[in-house]
């Protein structure tokens, strides 16, 4: 079993959570304005290419390039591969979806992680944690406000999706630590810019502006950030608490829709919010005071 990461280490991995979740809906704000007049595929693939470049830079700036054989580990390999089935999985069915039904599965993906966390890596997760999660996706549900008539074989494959990101987490801990964790974003990068190539391939290619291209690195930059961050968190903190921490992509959503769109949001999504807010609030509560009641423990007598 391994040791109970400490309160410093949770509460890095918590930053991280949260500045990944904002690197991502930014990433989807771009993509989504994009994605208007190019292919999907073909859009996926342009920014991995761009996002993958940017990693090779930073990771050669870190000096890590020493390492870049590591992509072929298989461990690192296949939560590349896991991620980029599950990325193609939540896009397709979110074509398909109503946008708050597909929001709604995939912010599901803390539950299934907390639940892996507990059977699969010996991690204990009490009322607290448990309660943080359940009133999370209770928030999450007032936000998106998803509707019955949305969900069908299409909201099977996002759950899909759902369950193969929360797979892909839980491996990020399995990785070796002395393998950067640069090297394991660009092992994703790649692995979502090869699968979204072979999908270009077969849908075709389509002429585009510079203006989209120079969005589209823009939203690289985000997703490539994004990912790094993740990694970062699972490597650092307990799955069980941080996981709470991604239903801020909800609020981070919110806030852009506001600023951009002028979207207000309506009682039931501030409801929402105030449910997101309060299960963070009561977790970190909680994990204060399980961080001083192990201190008084270790007091001696």
């Amino acid at each position: 079993m391994s040791s109970r990461p400490s309160a410093a280490a949770n509460g890095r991995a918590i930053a991280t959570m949260m500045g990944a979740m904002g690197c991502f809906v930014l990433n989807d704000a771009l993509v989504k304005h994009v994605s208007q007049s190019m292919p999907s595929a073909q859009l996926i693939f342009l920014r991995g290419l761009i996002a993958s470049v940017l990693v090779l830079l930073v990771a050669h700036r870190l000096g890590a390039l020493r390492q870049a054989g590591a992509v072929l580990n298989p461990r690192v390999a296949l939560r590349g591969a896991v991620d980029a089935c599950a990325t193609m999985m939540y896009l397709l069915s979110l074509f398909q979806l109503p946008i708050g039904n597909a929001t709604a599965i995939n912010l599901a993906a803390p539950l299934f992680m907390t639940v892996f966390a507990v059977l699969f890596m010996d991690e204990r997760a009490g009322m607290a944690r448990w309660s943080a999660v359940v009133l999370g996706f209770a928030g999450v549900l007032c936000v998106v406000q998803p509707s019955g008539e949305g969900f069908s074989a299409w909201a099977l494959l996002c759950l899909l999706g759902t369950l193969f990101h929360a797979m892909r987490d839980l491996m990020t801990r399995r990785i070796d630590p002395a393998i950067p964790s640069i090297i394991i974003t660009l092992a994703t990068a790649l692995a979502v810019t090869v699968l979204a190539g072979c999908l270009t391939l077969l849908s075709g290619w389509q002429a585009f502006a510079l203006r989209d291209l120079a969005l589209l690195g823009v939203a690289a930059a985000f997703l490539a950030s994004g990912y790094f961050l993740l990694v970062q968190c699972m490597r650092a903190g307990e799955v069980s608490l941080t996981a709470p921490f991604r239903y801020t992509a909800v609020l981070f959503a919110m806030l852009l829709g506001y600023a951009i769109w002028d979207e207000v949001p309506s009682g039931w999504a501030w409801l929402g919010v105030a449910l997101l807010v309060g299960s963070g609030l009561y977790m970190l509560h909680s994990e204060r005071g399980r961080t001083r009641a192990a201190a008084l423990d270790a007091q001696p007598e």
